[in-house]
């Protein structure tokens, strides 16, 4: 009985330590799953905890169950339009990328540790997909403010990347078991088995869970305990029957999250706490299973490995990769540094101790120090690195909360609130004078932490908060009436969008004699600048530019396909 106190007693002092510090390391830049995993590794045998933990199998059991947890929360929150925006080159990244980086990672270290080809493979394999529990955070968290297309290529790379590592790092284990009978013909198969089944099961689980939850009659508090149920079904199923089940639980959560589900809020606000507690206790669990004195071994071998992948084997697949698609060379750069390695490559590396396989140790220990060195080194420096390449895009929402909320006879309502900024065009309005979108109801208005009555509401004033009720398709218009300011950008803003502000239905012939450009192409002549930069660059996002001569034409505002508002940005 004191024995199961005080392992309660435990659970409880580590989860509160590494939720304690979610509120603290933010403000020091420091990667939260580090933090975790620190947490973890002091708790262990060699740290001041002295929990002496070695269960692979029970490590391995959890860091998978987190793992589909997050993967289903993060398919959740993946929006079909950033899907079909960033597919085929997210796809491209997730298996010619992984294979890429594996491969060239694995040479390295069968060369520098002096292992079998299939030895150093397998630790490419084990390395070889970012991890999603990483690039979640980093997106969640707003750790940076970056353009659509680059948000979605990282955030659909991470969810899909996962099955092609399982698939490597199962290939290669089965051959070093039985290296006189297994064939490439037999890893062909099982990747056509893993992909097709996890495919074929995640848009099967997806429809069948939509259904369920749609049709079912439950207690409101039960529906999102269900929607969990389907998804771990959905990943158990699909994996028992040889398929993908990282891959089948990501498309189930994709389903769920882009169609009308009831009770989707509320699903929605649980799976956010339930993967916050997957990813805690995944990295505490795999820290507690490493020994920093066993990890000092491999310290120098380790490094350079990771810095090989790091600078050479991420950056060169992520070229070839994207290649087809016309990514700038800025966004490239800033896609292969993002590459965090995370819980999966530690949860991998847990399976040649499963297989019972020589060398296990030393390829848990090399996994474990790649990770905290692509946490120290990349995920200290995401928004440094941002910034570095220009592709930090200021935030200028005056939005400061959203909350689904799921109305009876009504689906895709949210509360939406704002924050009247300084020099607002809307301070001195009353709310009868705001052209508010048709649907849009005015919920309530505080001023100085007061809620105002209906009849005080009078004229807004800077600093107030309206609370509105609206449908999901009107935040966008919303964003833009609540941004109106009269006084001009910030100068780094202005710095970034354009010092002067481009009709977008202007003639490019005008603007080339405006500013002398002679370098167009012949056919600008007959284009309106907007339909150059749409001719020009590839599905163009906010933030995008393009160079003409010394000068750049910048993207500053996009609905759907139509560009809406251009910058010109001067050379300095």
């Amino acid at each position: 009985m004191t024995l199961t106190i005080d392992l309660i007693l435990l659970a409880g002092l580590l989860l509160a330590v590494s939720i304690l510090a979610t509120a603290v390391t933010p403000r020091l830049g420091v990667p939260l799953l580090l933090v975790f995993l620190a947490v973890g590794m002091l708790a262990g045998e060699d740290g001041p905890g002295g929990i002496r933990f070695n269960d692979y199998q029970l490590a391995n059991l959890a860091g998978t169950l987190a793992l589909a947890v997050i993967l289903f929360d993060g398919g959740m929150r993946t929006a079909y339009r950033n899907l079909r925006m960033a597919l085929w080159p997210s796809v491209s990244l997730a298996t010619l990328g992984v294979l890429i980086t594996s491969g060239l990672t694995g040479a390295f270290a069968t060369w520098l540790l002096d292992l079998h080809w299939a030895e150093g493979l397998l630790i490419g394999a084990i390395v070889g997909s970012t991890d999603a529990a990483a690039v979640f955070a980093l997106l969640s968290a707003r750790a940076v403010s970056l353009n659509t297309r680059v948000t979605a290529t990282l955030e659909t790379e991470s969810g899909t990347n996962d099955p092609m590592a399982v698939f490597l790092t199962l290939a290669v284990l089965q051959y070093l078991v039985l290296p006189d009978s297994y064939s490439v013909t037999d890893s062909l198969r099982l990747l056509v088995q893993q992909m097709g089944l996890g495919g074929l099961m995640g848009v099967a689980g997806g429809y069948g869970l939509m259904m369920s939850l749609n049709r079912l009659r439950l207690s409101d508090s039960l529906y999102p305990l269900m929607a969990l149920a389907g998804g771990l079904l959905v990943f158990g199923v699909t994996s028992r029957l040889g398929g993908s089940g990282f891959l089948a639980v990501y498309i189930t959560g994709l389903w769920i999250g882009n169609h009308r589900v009831h009770a989707l809020p509320n699903i929605r606000r649980f799976h956010d706490g339930v993967a916050w507690l997957a990813q805690i206790g995944m990295f505490v669990i795999l820290g507690l299973l490493a020994s920093p004195s066993a990890l000092i071994g491999v310290a120098v071998p380790g490094l350079l490995i990771a810095l090989v992948l790091i600078g050479v084997a991420r950056p060169l697949a992520v070229w070839l990769s994207l290649l087809p698609f016309r990514y700038p060379l800025r966004e490239q750069a800033y896609i292969a540094w993002v590459g965090l390695r995370g819980s999966v490559p530690i949860v991998l590396a847990t399976y040649p101790w499963l297989a019972d396989i020589p060398n296990s140790a030393l390829f848990f220990n090399v996994a474990f120090f790649i990770v905290i060195v692509s946490l120290v080194i990349q995920g200290w420096t995401l928004a440094p690195m941002a910034r570095l390449l220009d592709l930090y895009v200021p935030n200028n929402s005056a939005r400061i909360q959203r909350v689904d909320v799921d109305l009876p006879g009504a689906v895709d309502h949210e509360i939406v609130s704002y924050r009247v900024p300084r020099h607002s065009g809307l301070s001195g309005m009353t709310i009868k004078e705001i052209s508010l979108p048709e649907g849009t109801r005015v919920v309530c208005i505080t001023r100085h932490n007061k809620l105002l009555p209906y009849r005080h509401w009078g004229q807004l004033q800077e600093g107030d908060s309206v609370t509105l009720l609206c449908h999901q398709d009107e935040l966008d218009a919303l964003d833009k009436i609540f941004e109106s300011s009269r006084k001009p950008l910030k100068k780094a803003d202005q710095r970034f969008f354009g010092e002067f502000g481009i009709v977008p239905a202007a003639p490019m012939s005008a603007l080339a004699d405006a500013y002398g450009l002679d370098a167009l192409p012949p056919h600008a002549a007959r284009l309106t600048v907007a339909e150059f930069i749409a001719s020009s660059l590839p599905k163009p996002v906010v933030g995008d530019r393009l160079r003409l001569g010394e000068m750049e034409l910048v993207v500053r505002r996009i609905e759907g396909d139509v560009i809406l508002d251009i910058g010109l940005r001067l050379p300095h």
